[in-house]
């Protein structure tokens, strides 16, 4: 698969140089620096291209500015890209109006879209959560799902110590975070897990919004924790006690 990454600072180089350091080997990862300052409404988009775009399959969409999305559909034209994900880890970077129009946009010319809210919520089949939830349906943006999204890890765990030995990594968030609590949790007890995998999310540090959103009445870095945190505690869950009361209201 051939992909093109579009970024503009420190959030899409991160993105960038973790997707290249472990992307599958049949990948081939390029990438464009989008201007830093782009105007609220562009009017002609080439003016802001370069003359040559190489051929790709697939279009990863990580601004900071709003301009990028409204560059998109003539980078597909340009570059024959079939589908985009375009992540919203800020409601400052892709508002959801933008995003809403980013879908009729390139639906019009037959590219398939997906806007994450946030980066770390897609997977192979859905993107995004709660009501904004939508299914996947391009093959090329479910490969790439397959490996950057959704944190999903495969914890080993010492029954009789209920301590974690070891973690792999099944699928990376995009940025590299979940690499970096599963390096983190060997040889953490089981009870201190989720919440150190909170923390370790946290002091990566995640780059998404601090700015409460209208959806989740959360921040998005807090949404994208609380995915984190869930997955550890999914594979944590079995070796968890359960504390039993006596009726004097001690623990057993």
């Amino acid at each position: 698969m051939r992909i093109l990454v579009i970024w503009q600072g420190e959030y899409g180089r991160r993105h960038l140089e973790n997707i290249r350091r472990h992307a599958p080997s049949d990948w081939l990862v390029l990438d464009w620096r989008a201007p830093g300052l782009l105007p609220p409404v562009i009017d002609y988009p080439e003016e802001f291209l370069p003359e040559d775009m190489p051929a790709v399959d697939l279009l990863l969409s990580l601004g900071e500015n709003p301009g990028v999305a409204e560059l998109l559909p003539e980078i597909c034209r340009r570059t024959g890209a079939r589908a985009v994900i375009a992540p919203a880890d800020s409601e400052a970077w892709l508002p959801r109006g933008l995003a809403n129009q980013l879908h009729r946009w390139l639906g019009n010319i037959g590219v398939s879209v997906v806007t994450p809210r946030p980066f770390c919520s897609l997977t192979e089949t859905t993107s995004g959560l709660r009501t904004e939830q939508e299914a996947v349906s391009h093959p090329f943006i479910a490969e790439f799902a397959r490996a950057f999204g959704r944190p999903a890890l495969r914890l080993s765990v010492d029954p009789v110590e209920r301590r974690i030995t070891a973690a792999e990594v099944l699928r990376d968030a995009s940025c590299g975070c979940a690499r970096y609590v599963a390096e983190h949790l060997a040889g953490m007890s089981v009870d201190e897990a989720v919440e150190q995998a909170g923390l370790l999310h946290h002091h990566y540090p995640c780059q998404a919004s601090m700015v409460k959103d209208p959806l989740f009445h959360d921040t998005l870095m807090h949404v994208s924790g609380n995915l984190m945190k869930d997955e550890v505690a999914r594979e944590v869950r079995p070796y968890l006690r359960v504390l039993q009361f006596t009726p004097e209201g001690k623990v057993s």
